[in-house]
């Protein structure tokens, strides 16, 4: 059976989002439909990197939370790195928490990542030419839920 190359990845940087209480939009055919601003955040690239910096203002997560529970996320933000060079993420994924997962979480209690589903698609765009490398790849992230924000770890397909 021809299985096709396999699929490298490689670190690239890890995004800390602070969201606001998800507005709640009312049922639509697909599921409940909300929206998560964000609030702020920061962003950190692989050691040894310079990469870092903070979370513009006006990004936001529309998501659907299916009559399955599965939560389907489309989120649409910029960072703007410490060198004033702006990268648009752009991010399309599922989050799956079993039950007492979602209790726990709905608690605010801390929740192990490796006892949920939380993953994305993202593109990156920028203008920089430092890190015009980012337009050409398409990557995928692991999610991780904390008390006061989210953790984005992203890794490039290579």
């Amino acid at each position: 059976m021809d299985t096709g190359l396999p699929l490298r990845t490689s670190y690239l940087m890890t995004i800390r989002v602070q969201a606001a209480i998800p507005s709640a939009l009312g049922a639509f055919p697909l599921g409940e439909r909300r929206f998560v601003a964000f609030t702020g955040g920061t962003f950190h690239g692989a050691s040894g990197t310079d990469l870092q910096g903070t979370l513009a203002d006006g990004g936001v997560d529309w998501q659907t939370v299916r009559t399955d529970g599965v939560v389907e996320i489309r989120a649409h933000y910029l960072l703007v790195t410490d060198r004033h060079e702006h990268i648009e993420v752009q991010s399309d994924g599922i989050r799956i928490f079993p039950p007492a997962v979602a209790a726990r979480v709905a608690q605010g209690l801390p929740v192990d990542p490796a006892d949920y589903y939380f993953r994305t698609h993202i593109r990156l765009f920028t203008e920089s030419p430092r890190l015009a490398h980012l337009n050409t790849h398409i990557a995928v992230s692991t999610g991780e839920r904390q008390a006061d924000s989210v953790h984005v770890h992203i890794h490039t397909v290579l």
